[in-house]
C-alpha cells in the first residue's frame, strides 16, 4: 500500500505544533485500533499508517528531514518501529500509563513485514511555452541505494546479521496490558527478524545509503498547473524486499511576463493610447505562435475584451485549442508638454458643450448623483 503524505494522514497542517500532532494521532489511534474494529479489516492498516506518521513527525530531526526530502529523507525502516513502542506509548501515557515499558514482549508469531516503497513527489517548475508545446526536463532527486561496503547486509565487513532475540526472528511483538493490546514491528529489528550487532560504518547498519540520481521527465504538450507525471518504480525503495514506490512529478507553471493561463485559454492585458481608443486603429499583439494584428474599433472603452480564437493552448485532454483573450486598458498619457496640455483643455471644453453626446456614461452617472441628492 502506497504511503500518503504524513501530514495528510494525521489531518494537520505542515506548521502544526508537536501538541497538535500528538492530539491528532491519539484521536486516530483510538478510532482505528484493531481491538475496537474487529469487523473492519482496513482499520489495522489505517492504524499502522497513523502510527508511522506520528513516529516521524514527533521526532524533530526526522520531521526536518521529511519536510526537506519527503519520504526519501527518512529511513523507511524507522516508521516500522523506530525507537520501539515509544511513539505510541508517549501519545497514550496520560491515559494508560507507561504500559509499553520494557523492550521484551511476546513474539508475534508472524513473518517479517514486507512493504511497498512509498510514493514520492517532486515539484517541477516549467515555463508556459514548454507546457504548451511539450519538452523534456532532467531532475535530480535523493534516493536510497544499496551500500557498497556491506553489499546491503548492514553488517560490518567480516560479520553478519543474527536472528533477533527480542522477536525470535518473527519480526513482530505483541504488547498487552489488561484488555488493551497491540501487535507491531519489533523495536529491535524493525520488522526484519534479524539485527546487526556490528553495523557497517558506511551505512550504520541500514544496508542503504542516501544518494542522488538524475531522471529524464517528458513533459507532454498542453500540461497544466497541478498536473502530475508518474514515473513508475522511481519512488522510495521497498522494505524487506518489497517493490519500490512511484515518483509523481507535480507541475507548476512559472509566472509569465505577458500571459496568464486559464485552463486552455490565455489572457493578456493590452494597453492602448487614448487616441487609438477614441479613433480606432490597428495594433500588434503577441501570441505563442508569433505576432498577430488586431483591429481596434473607434470608441473602444477600457475593459473591452477581444477574443482571438484558436490562439490559446491545446490541453492534454482537449480536442482543440483554447482562445487568447485580450483585455483593453486605455492608458492615460503622462509627462505632457504644454502644447499637449493646452490641446487637451480645448478638447475638454468642446466636449463639455455636448457632454451627453460625447461622454454618455459620465453624464448618466451625474444624473444619478443629482437624483440621489434631490431625493
Amino acid at each position: 500500500m502506497a504511503k500518503r503524505d504524513f501530514y495528510e494522514i494525521l489531518g494537520v497542517n505542515r506548521d502544526a505544533s508537536d501538541d497538535e500532532i500528538k492530539k491528532a494521532y491519539r484521536k486516530l489511534a483510538m478510532k482505528f485500533h484493531p481491538d475496537r474494529n474487529p469487523d473492519n479489516p482496513k482499520a489495522e492498516e489505517q492504524f499502522k499508517e497513523a502510527k508511522q506518521a506520528y513516529e516521524i513527525l514527533s521526532d524533530s530531526q526526522k520531521r526536518a528531514a521529511y519536510d526537506q526530502y519527503g519520504h526519501a529523507g527518512v529511513d523507511p525502516q524507522a516508521g516500522m518501529g523506530g525507537g520501539g513502542a515509544g511513539g505510541f506509548a508517549d501519545a497514550f501515557s496520560d491515559i494508560f500509563g507507561d504500559i509499553f515499558g520494557g523492550g521484551g514482549g511476546r513474539g508475534g508469531g508472524g513473518r517479517s513485514n514486507v512493504y511497498r516503497g512509498a510514493d514520492l513527489r517532486y515539484n517541477l517548475e516549467v515555463s508556459l511555452e514548454d507546457a504548451a508545446r511539450g519538452s523534456e526536463s532532467r531532475i535530480r532527486i535523493p534516493t536510497m541505494e544499496e551500500c557498497e561496503s556491506c553489499s546491503g547486509s548492514g553488517a560490518k565487513k567480516g560479520t553478519e546479521a543474527k536472528t533477533c532475540p527480542t522477536c525470535n526472528g518473527h519480526g513482530q511483538v505483541r504488547m498487552q496490558q489488561g484488555f488493551f493490546s497491540i501487535q507491531q514491528a519489533c523495536p529491535k529489528c524493525h520488522g526484519t527478524g534479524r539485527y546487526v550487532p556490528n553495523p557497517c560504518p558506511s551505512c550504520h547498519g541500514a544496508g542503504r545509503v542516501k544518494q542522488h540520481k538524475t531522471l529524464s521527465v517528458k513533459i507532454p504538450a498542453g500540461i497544466d498547473e497541478g498536473d502530475r507525471i508518474r514515473l513508475s518504480g522511481e519512488g522510495e525503495p521497498g522494505v524487506n524486499g518489497g517493490p519500490p514506490g512511484d515518483l509523481y512529478v507535480q507541475i507548476h507553471l512559472k509566472p509569465h511576463t505577458v500571459f496568464q493561463r486559464d485552463h486552455d485559454d490565455l489572457h493578456c492585458e493590452m494597453p492602448i493610447s487614448f487616441a487609438t481608443a477614441a479613433l480606432g486603429g490597428e495594433i500588434e499583439i503577441p501570441t505563442l505562435d508569433g505576432a498577430a494584428r488586431l483591429k481596434i474599433p473607434a470608441e473602444t472603452q477600457s475593459g473591452k475584451v477581444f477574443r482571438l480564437r484558436g490562439k490559446g493552448i491545446k490541453g492534454v485532454r482537449s480536442i482543440s485549442r483554447g482562445d487568447l483573450l485580450c483585455h483593453v486598458a486605455v492608458e492615460t498619457p503622462v509627462s505632457l508638454t504644454e502644447q499637449q496640455k493646452e490641446l487637451l483643455r480645448q478638447f475638454e471644453a468642446i466636449s463639455q458643450e455636448h457632454a451627453g453626446r460625447h461622454n454618455p456614461k459620465a453624464q448618466s452617472w451625474m444624473d444619478k448623483v443629482k437624483e440621489f441628492f434631490s431625493g
